[in-house]
């Protein structure tokens, strides 16, 4: 949703390609409903083709800023885990030279994000 607006059935397909085959709509509903709550994520009704009407989710400029925090504090617990693993005897790693790509450097696969 960083990118575009998408059904929660696209986001779950998305999620699978990317290996996450997991996530299943029980979890993925009710967490679109908590972040729509918390004003991170806005939900619209859009007319189904041939169908019902779907409820479309798009990220909103304080759901952009939570994004941002929370993958600031993933990227943070990722090099504590990454500390853990090589252990004490692991050279230290200049954090300045260390690059991990965010949700804003992912290339646009075409698909609803």
């Amino acid at each position: 949703m960083r990118h575009k607006e998408s059904y929660g059935y696209a986001l779950l397909q998305q999620l699978a390609a990317a290996g996450l085959d997991s996530v299943k709509p029980a979890t993925l509903y009710p967490t679109l409903n908590r972040l729509a709550e918390d004003g991170a994520v806005e939900v619209q009704w859009r007319a189904g083709e041939g169908g019902p009407g779907r409820k479309c989710y798009r990220i909103t400029s304080a759901g952009r800023e939570r994004l941002d925090a929370e993958w600031a504090a993933w990227q943070d617990f990722g090099a504590s885990v990454s500390g853990l693993l090589t252990g004490p005897k692991a050279a230290p790693v200049d954090s300045a030279l260390v690059t991990i790509p965010g949700p804003a450097d992912a290339q646009h696969s075409g698909a609803d994000t």
